[in-house]
């Protein structure tokens, strides 16, 4: 039988010597410590700094490669539409040296009333073609230019400085001051300078030796 007088273990009170005597649970060393193995704030903030950096260098290479590439584009197409321009300014010189042909030819006096009408439309196209940049080169009287100028005639003369343009069989033409065509010009050269008189001409032929005598 239980004896009802015994105390129940349940109610019975721990002794506090043997509570106090119990080891305390010791906490986690320095080392096991989740938070020691986490980077430090300074070494946070260097990383982000080195980021930061990083994608603000990729910002300007990309912000520079665009801009070349607009500079590139725009380029193209100036270079382009320059092109265009040139290709038809230059199919209708044809057209500007057959009016000049025409004006140039002699006439009788019944054909000035002609002349004057093909003279109103000559000038209206070259003013069309001037307001896209079209200029003649100068040519005539101005010393010969090989950069603006093509000889097919030299005329040797006196009267004139040498390599002085004398005439303009074909008018050049620059666009925007770049060369569409060179002019075709007669050219002044001077005739080389006679030798002087009284001066005994150089002979190439050497003074042959006299015959020895037969012994």
């Amino acid at each position: 039988m239980i004896d009802e007088n015994k105390p129940h273990t349940s109610d019975v009170e721990p002794d506090q010597n043997s509570v106090a005597s119990a080891p305390a649970e010791t906490p986690q060393t320095a080392q096991d410590s989740p938070l020691a193995e986490a980077p430090s704030l300074e070494e946070q903030i260097k990383k982000l700094l080195e980021e930061k950096q990083a994608l603000y260098d990729q910002s300007l290479r990309r912000q520079a490669d665009f801009e070349n590439f607009r500079k590139r584009t725009e380029r193209e197409q100036r270079e382009f539409r320059q092109y265009i321009e040139a290709a038809l300014v230059e199919s209708l010189l044809p057209v500007l040296d057959a009016f000049e042909r025409a004006l140039a030819a002699p006439g009788s006096e019944n054909a000035e009333e002609y002349r004057k009408g093909v003279e109103l439309i000559y000038k209206q196209l070259f003013d069309i073609l001037a307001r896209a940049g079209l200029k003649p080169v100068e040519a005539l009287g101005k010393p010969f230019d090989p950069h603006y100028h093509h000889a097919v005639e030299r005329v040797e003369t006196t009267e004139h400085p040498d390599h002085e343009v004398l005439g303009e069989l074909q008018r050049g033409y620059l666009l925007k001051d770049r060369l569409l065509r060179p002019a075709l010009v007669r050219v002044a050269v001077h005739p080389e300078q006679a030798a002087p008189s009284g001066a005994e001409p150089e002979s190439d032929s050497k003074p042959k030796p006299e015959p020895e005598e037969a012994s």
